[in-house]
């Protein structure tokens, strides 16, 4: 049963975690070249509208995750005390910056207002960061420092 939980969890994130960060990345540049053209909006639309989806499905991550630690006994261990903290983290970051600001690029894309070039700085900002903690997880749940279950 935990080859099972673990197959799904990898799955899981790889499905929905994946293509966050990839949509999540590329929509401050597309924010910058949209300006008025109707085509690069839709482009700014249907990246924002990934990165709302597939994190909706992401929730299947960690809740896999918990089942497959459980399984496996590690639940206390330091290396998966600190990718849920960072999960944690990544997750709030997502939910209170990287999808507002979003759909605040996209309110003003809509509005035909021409989109600040700080505005795409701080969002690429916040998705990086968002990117590093998800590295920095995938990292954690390969390496396992201090784990005596693996690698």
């Amino acid at each position: 049963m935990t080859k099972v939980l673990l197959a799904l969890h990898v799955l899981a994130a790889i499905v929905a975690v994946g293509p966050v960060t990839v949509a999540a990345s590329m929509v401050p540049p597309a924010a910058r070249r949209a300006g008025s053209d109707a085509t690069a909006v839709g482009t700014v639309r249907l990246l924002h509208r990934i990165c709302r989806i597939y994190s909706g499905i992401g929730i299947a991550v960690p809740a896999l995750g918990f089942a497959t630690a459980g399984a496996m006994g590690v639940l206390g261990s330091g290396w998966l005390i600190a990718s849920i903290v960072l999960t944690t983290f990544a997750a709030g970051l997502l939910i209170a910056f990287v999808l507002p600001r979003q759909e605040e690029l996209l309110a003003q894309l809509d509005a035909h207002r021409p989109v600040e070039r700080s505005s795409t700085a701080r969002l690429a900002m916040f998705t990086g960061v968002f990117n590093l903690l998800w590295a920095t997880v995938t990292v954690l749940m390969i390496m396992r420092p201090g784990s005596t279950t693996g690698a």
